[in-house]
C-alpha cells in the first residue's frame, strides 16, 4: 500500500480534474489530452519535460533524505535562489573572460550557496533547538528579496532597458545543450546521477542507516550512540547544497541570466515530489516527471484551450491532498461494518 497509494492518488486527481474541466465548461477528454498527452507528443516536448523535472528531482532528493531523519527543511526555495545567486554571480564576475573551468566552478558555487543558506537553520536547530521548519521557511523571503535587490540594483544589465535582470551569461557559463532543436541540457544527467547517489547513500552506507534509524526510532538512535546533531547538520547541508545546485542549473540552463522569476516555486513543489515518490530517490524521479508534466501541460492547455494557468497549481494541490488522504490506507484497513459482537460491546 505504500507504493499503491500514490497510484491511487494520481487516479483520483485525474477523476477530480475531469469534474473540474466539466464544471469550467471544457470538454474533459479534450482538456486532459491537451494537458497530459500533447506536451509530450514530440521530441521537443520530451526534452521540456526533462528540463522541468531536473530542478524538482535535485531538490526533492535532498529534501527526502532530510525527511527520512525527521529534519524538515521547508526552505529549499530560498536555498535554490542562493545557489543561483552565487553561481550566477560567478558568471557575471568573469563575464567576457570565460573558459572551460567556469561551468564547474559555477556548479560548485551553487552548491556552496545553498549549503551556506541551509547552515543557518542547522546552527539554530542544533544550538538553540529552534524549529528548522519556521527558520528555513522565513529565510525563503530573505533570499528572494536579496535576489530582487541585486537584479534591480548592482547586477542589473546596463543594456537591459531598465528591466530587472542581469546580463545574459556568456557561452561558457551556459549549460551545454545535449540535443540540437531542444533545450535539454547537461543538468538532466547530473540529476540522474544525484538520484543514483541518493539511493546508494540510503541503501548502502552507514550514514544512510543512521538517517533511517533516527527517523523511525529516535530513542534507538540515541541508545546506539548516533550523533543526532551531526546528522541534522549533514541532512540540512546536503538538502541545501542540492537545492543550490538546482538553482544554478536553472539560471545557467533555460533562463541564461538572473531574473526575479528564477524562484518558480520548485523548492515548495519538490516537497510534493518527495512525498509522492515515497522519500525514495528512484520514486522521486518518477514523481518529478509527473509533476513536471503538470507544468508543461498547464502551459499547453492554456495555449490550446485558453485554460487558466492556475489549473497547474490546482492539479498539484489536488495531488497532494489525495496523497495525504490515501495515506490513511497504509495504517488502517477499510471495514464495511463491525462484527455483531463488537457492535454489541460498543
Amino acid at each position: 500500500m505504500v507504493w499503491m497509494t500514490p497510484v491511487l492518488a494520481v487516479a483520483l486527481t485525474l477523476l477530480a480534474g475531469t469534474a473540474l474541466f466539466a464544471a469550467l465548461g471544457y470538454p474533459p477528454g479534450r482538456a486532459l489530452h491537451a494537458y497530459f498527452v500533447e506536451p509530450v507528443s514530440t521530441f521537443y516536448g520530451l526534452g521540456e519535460l526533462a528540463v522541468k523535472a531536473t530542478p524538482l528531482t535535485l531538490t526533492a532528493v535532498g529534501l527526502a533524505i532530510g525527511f527520512r531523519a525527521n529534519v524538515w527543511n521547508i526552505g529549499a526555495e530560498g536555498q535554490l535562489v542562493m545557489g543561483a545567486v552565487l553561481g550566477g554571480g560567478l558568471a557575471l564576475a568573469f563575464w567576457g573572460e570565460e573558459g572551460p573551468w567556469l561551468m564547474p566552478a559555477m556548479l560548485l558555487a551553487g552548491i556552496l550557496g545553498g549549503a551556506l543558506w541551509a547552515a543557518i537553520p542547522a546552527f539554530l536547530r542544533t544550538r538553540f533547538n529552534a524549529s528548522e521548519i519556521l527558520v528555513s521557511l522565513m529565510m525563503v523571503y530573505v533570499a528572494t528579496l536579496f535576489l530582487n535587490w541585486l537584479v534591480h540594483g548592482p547586477w542589473r544589465d546596463p543594456e537591459g532597458f531598465n528591466f530587472p535582470q542581469s546580463r545574459m551569461f556568456g557561452n561558457d557559463a551556459l549549460m551545454p545543450v545535449l540535443f540540437e532543436g531542444t533545450r535539454l541540457h547537461l543538468g538532466t544527467p547530473i540529476a540522474f546521477a544525484v538520484v543514483l547517489g541518493g539511493w546508494f547513500l540510503l541503501a548502502r552506507t552507514f550514514v544512510g542507516f543512521q538517517i533511517k534509524v533516527l527517523g523511525l526510532t529516535p530513542a534507538a538512535a540515541s541508545y546506539a550512540g548516533f550523533d543526532q546533531r551531526r546528522l541534522i547538520w549533514f541532512c540540512l547541508l546536503l538538502s541545501g547544497g542540492l537545492a543550490g545546485l538546482a538553482g544554478v542549473i536553472e539560471a545557467a540552463g533555460p533562463v541564461g541570466q538572473l531574473t526575479p522569476a528564477i524562484p518558480q516555486g520548485y523548492g515548495f513543489t519538490a516537497i510534493i515530489v518527495a512525498f509522492l515518490g515515497r522519500l525514495h530517490p528512484l520514486g522521486i524521479l518518477l514523481a518529478a516527471l509527473l509533476i513536471a508534466l503538470t507544468y508543461i501541460g498547464g502551459e499547453s492547455a492554456q495555449i490550446t484551450l485558453q485554460l487558466p494557468i492556475a489549473v497547474t497549481g490546482v492539479f498539484q494541490g489536488m495531488l497532494l491532498f489525495f496523497l495525504l488522504a490515501t495515506d490513511v490506507l497504509i495504517r488502517y484497513r477499510v471495514r464495511w461494518g463491525a462484527p455483531a459482537g463488537e457492535a454489541g460491546r460498543a
